[in-house]
């Protein structure tokens, strides 16, 4: 069993902070401590750098279907990619087809990530059709370790579901113990925005913006907090981005419910301003939009106040030929943008470094919070005897600008085009083996391992 000594690095979990070593036999943690009095058959010098536990994307999309196409990330590109960000796991979005089984879903996405990751993943299961054969295999996915379910309130006739059937989903979902999440926009007044926009000629990137005004994710994300209150069941909002959704929550806490709440990277560094371009706009076509400064400015202290757990990325990347589709029609752009890469990076140089939140923060919103709510945890999300030996090895003063030309997304363009970050991923490893290391990808197609999950544990 080959063994690996990281040496004199700043540890830093959730929890803790302290400059010490770390032995690491096979996949997993075995010994931390102050100048460990062992011999390692590999050992790294970590002095200066900060040592966080590989981080968990847990909103992805991978070689998915959408809008007549596919997210250009396969399960390959993309786990690479979210490597040599730092994210050693994703859990990516199985998408049942109306009409069809949960099984039939999973076993076509099976097909696409097994034996091709490269990271570790694993996944959430989206219902798009509720129905009494659909409610007979919920818990047979949980038993299978795919514990979370996720409903679209939007994008009618293909992925949404309507109140009926979300309430069934979410009692059937608390009966076995597992999670519901949601996509929380009101779809049936997006899309009579969407129409009026088009019937007037107005079809800009603008327009897609336009379209989902905040009182749309408000709304629907107090309708998602009421009903899974009413049910009883564990709740997780996916990409929050606005401070009327986050009022929300806030509200639902004053009856001493518990909403989890994800927001995104774009969310935090981007605005709506970007869609005033009538070209490039399109980039940042995604769902819900970006929003106005004041939007950041909750997010951020929504972090700092318990109320945002997760960022995550959203990412759902497509070839700028893919975005082209709609270049007469804002409502024909593939939404998504590619972010798996940056999310840490990003996070860190706008976060840490600027103060607005600290590195032990940025630990449990990257990585250990998501553990816990996706039943990962201790296995992943922290740097503990025991765990896996998912470590990132961080320069904190090493400064980098992002470019398209040397990400290692399958994207050809990037939102964060020549933004210069301080701190950079300088090592990264995934089960005990070191994965990336100086810009280099040291683990092959296949090493990528499907993580059965557990129950929420927050």
């Amino acid at each position: 069993m080959a063994s690996l000594l990281l040496k004199n690095g700043r540890v830093v979990t959730a929890d803790s902070d302290s400059v010490c070593d770390v032995l690491v036999e096979g996949e997993t943690i075995v010994a931390i401590g102050r100048n460990l009095p062992v011999q390692a058959d590999q050992t790294i010098d970590a002095t200066g750098k900060i040592i966080v536990p590989g981080g968990i994307d847990p909103h992805v999309h991978l070689d998915m279907p959408f809008m007549g196409t596919f997210s250009s990330d396969t399960h390959e590109t993309g786990t690479r990619a979210a490597l040599h960000g730092g994210t050693t796991t994703v859990i990516d979005f199985v998408l049942q087809k109306q009409g069809h089984s949960l099984r039939e879903a999973l076993t076509e996405w099976q097909g696409r990530a097994t034996g091709t990751a490269v990271g570790d993943y694993s996944f959430h299961m989206a219902v798009t059709d509720f129905n009494p054969n659909t409610k007979a295999e919920i818990q047979d996915m949980i038993a299978e370790g795919i514990t979370s379910f996720k409903t679209f309130m939007a994008y009618k006739g293909a992925l949404m579901i309507d109140d009926a059937q979300m309430v069934g989903l979410m009692q059937e979902v608390s009966r076995h113990g597992g999670l519901v999440t949601a996509h929380a926009t009101n779809g049936d007044m997006i899309d009579t925005l969407i129409a009026q926009h088009r019937a007037a000629g107005k079809l800009t990137p603008l327009y897609h913006y336009l379209s989902q005004p905040e009182v749309t994710e408000a709304e629907a994300s107090g309708r998602f907090c009421d009903i899974a209150n009413y049910t009883g069941v564990n709740s997780y909002i996916v990409h929050l981005t606005c401070e009327g959704a986050l009022n929300q929550v806030r509200r639902a806490t004053e009856r001493n419910q518990r909403v989890f709440v994800e927001t995104c990277i774009q969310y935090l560094v981007l605005d709506a301003s970007l869609y005033e371009d009538e070209v490039h706009g399109a980039k940042v076509v995604m769902s819900p939009p970006l929003r106005e400064k004041k939007d950041q400015t909750t997010l951020w202290a929504g972090i700092n106040q318990g109320l945002v757990q997760v960022v995550g990325t959203d990412h759902c990347p497509f070839m700028w030929e893919q975005k082209m589709l709609g270049k007469d029609d804002f409502s024909k752009i593939p939404n998504g943008h590619p972010a798996i890469e940056h999310r840490m990076e990003l996070l860190f140089s706008e976060g840490v470094t600027t103060g607005k939140i600290s590195l032990q923060k940025f630990v449990e919103v990257t990585s250990t919070n998501a553990a816990k709510i996706f039943g990962m945890f201790p296995r992943k999300g922290t740097i503990s005897i025991g765990a896996d030996a998912d470590l990132v090895l961080f320069n904190p003063e090493k400064k980098h600008t992002i470019s398209a030309d040397t990400h290692h997304m399958n994207c050809d363009y990037s939102a964060y085009e020549g933004w210069e970050l301080t701190g950079k991923v300088d090592t990264v490893i995934l089960r005990g083996q070191v994965a990336v290391q100086n810009g280099e990808t040291k683990v092959g197609r296949g090493y990528g391992q499907f993580i059965k999950r557990g129950k929420t544990a927050f």
